[in-house]
């Protein structure tokens, strides 16, 4: 009769006869020429102590079953009745583990059993044989080492089956070592330990190797922190301190990506250790006991960058403070808003510098400083303050606090008077300012009250058409063309009275100065139908 157990890869000669296999159990290598024996290919084998080896994972050696019948363990789901065969074609591989892509061990054919998760309660499996005349146990299993099987299986389908040694799970894992010292009450066979709902198989494979190494840490190096970060949550589900605390150890000396930061933020949230190494990695991971609140370091960061002298690591730091404050930015979802009481306060002490310099700076005939080497010094100090004050802008727009801005600089009418004394080269710098209130009001970006948009306007309009040609040639990141149109569009929202008083006055510049002044052609034809077309032609002349 045809053995079933005989794998397909042997040749078949149907005109030789047949011998009886034999019994004598060969060297289990890659050929696979003889099936190896287990608890699911049974054969008769003469008693005797298995060679011992050095690899934690083996075939199963089985051994004579006694015809006592089954005992059964408390969440157990195996039923004597109920046993399958399993199919010789997944007979364990010669490798340490063996990936099962469906268990057909599940021997409940009514429903699904559901078991607690790792660590509670792991479901300890009896060791079984299955006979040619019935279901029988091993009363005396001479398995040498390997006589627990781990079966895990995965929460997304699939599966590994581990042999491994009890000596060395139960002394690695207090978890596994209890399951095993309860069977071992009533049994002396290969133990069945099931594991459900394994998140990831592979670094569930790659924690009980762990057991095997006498170098843990040379191994997580090897994986990485991300790794690790999994394995230390494995190793803490089964009580593996021995792990726990490498993986602690080497988590805490080396630097974390931002994921890998979050991922560890995640699990000691959900578990807790009790280790110095896991009180250090918890002060990376968390601001305890700090002095300063986050408005206030904010603050701190904000008025360093105004007073750092060197440009270049100005323009550097404005641009890393501004990312940091930035509403958009992935640092400020969980933190409070900026405190509006101290950016305007930075913001006062900027504008009352500035004011300072343009009093030095108009102090002389501007025809006999400029020729001074050190207004050059004196210019570069103006044009710092006003990009602080342009980005102290920015910030307050990203926190929509930047109206109350529109009224302080309109109030200036210090700056306003030495503005009309000053050198165009020095003057110009404060309508770089004037020109991102405008834009911010034109663009919608600023909802100011109508008495703060003409108060604005009225005061820095006409300074603004002087100033236009020194911007068009400095233009210092200024974007023109929004500036014309930010223009036209900030003097459509006052009365029409008010708009017909500034826009003669453009006119007027515009005529004879040409290019050197804004370009509100558009504007002022919109202002025209509306002031003088009424009715059906008004309406008709807009949608044109």
């Amino acid at each position: 009769m045809h053995d079933p157990t005989r794998l397909k890869s042997q040749p078949q000669h149907h005109n030789r006869r047949r011998e009886p296999p034999s019994h004598h159990r060969r060297a289990w290598c890659c050929s696979f020429t003889v099936p190896p024996h287990s608890p699911e290919n049974p054969a008769v084998v003469p008693a005797q102590n298995p060679k011992k080896t050095q690899s934690f994972l083996k075939p199963e050696v089985p051994t004579k079953s006694s015809s006592n019948s089954l005992s059964s363990f408390p969440n157990s789901p195996l039923n004597p009745s109920r046993l399958t065969r399993i199919d010789p074609r997944r007979i364990l591989s010669p490798g340490r583990v063996s990936p099962i892509d469906s268990i057909n061990e599940t021997l409940n054919p009514t429903g699904p059993v559901s078991f607690p998760e790792i660590p509670k309660s792991p479901t300890p499996v009896d060791c079984e044989q299955q006979a040619s005349g019935g279901v029988g146990v091993r009363d005396d299993c001479s398995l040498g080492i390997f006589d627990v099987r781990l079966n895990l299986k995965g929460k997304n389908g699939g599966g590994l089956v581990l042999e491994l040694s009890s000596e060395v799970l139960s002394t690695n894992s207090s978890v596994f070592g209890d399951l095993i010292a309860d069977y071992r009450k009533n049994s002396r066979g290969l133990c069945r330990i099931e594991v459900p709902d394994v998140e990831n198989l592979g670094v569930f494979r790659d924690t009980i190797e762990l057991m095997f190494e006498d170098d843990i840490p040379r191994k997580l190096h090897r994986v990485g922190a991300y790794r690790a970060i999994d394995v230390l949550e494995v190793s803490a589900g089964i009580k593996f301190n021995r792990s726990v605390l490498s993986c602690l150890k080497y988590l805490e000396a080396v630097p974390w990506t931002e994921e890998e930061e979050e991922k560890l933020r995640r699990l000691f949230n959900k578990m807790k250790f009790d280790h110095e190494t896991a009180r250090d990695i918890s002060a990376r991971l968390y601001a305890l006991d700090m002095t300063d609140s986050q408005q206030t370091l904010s603050k701190q960061l904000v008025w360093s960058v105004t007073t750092c002298v060197d440009a270049n690591s100005r323009n550097e730091l404005k641009s890393l403070v501004k990312g940091l404050l930035c509403k958009s930015s992935v640092y400020e979802k969980d933190c409070s808003d900026l405190n509006k009481v101290d950016i305007f306060a930075i913001c006062l002490s900027c504008i009352s510098s500035l004011v300072s310099l343009l009093e030095e700076a108009t102090a002389t005939s501007p025809s006999v400083k400029l020729a001074k080497k050190e207004d050059r010094t004196l210019i570069d100090r103006i044009s710092k303050q006003v990009d602080n004050i342009i980005w102290l802008l920015e910030i307050l727009l990203d926190h929509q606090m930047a109206e109350d801005l529109v009224d302080i600089w309109t109030k200036q009418s210090q700056l306003l008077a030495m503005h009309k004394c000053s050198s165009p080269l020095v003057r110009y710098e404060l309508s770089r300012v004037t020109a991102m209130l405008f834009i911010a009001m034109g663009t919608g970006k600023m909802h100011c009250r109508s008495e703060a948009r003409s108060g604005l306007l009225q005061t820095w309009f006409r300074p603004m058409l002087l100033d236009f040609g020194w911007l068009q040639r400095c233009k210092k990141g200024l974007d023109m063309k929004a500036l014309e149109e930010a223009m036209g569009q900030a003097l459509l929202t006052l009365p029409l009275k008010e708009q017909y008083v500034l826009f003669m006055d453009w006119f007027k510049c515009f005529s004879k100065h040409g290019t050197e002044c804004p370009n509100l052609s558009k504007s002022f034809q919109i202002w025209w139908r509306r002031s003088f077309l009424r009715g059906s032609e008004t309406h008709a002349s807009e949608s044109r």
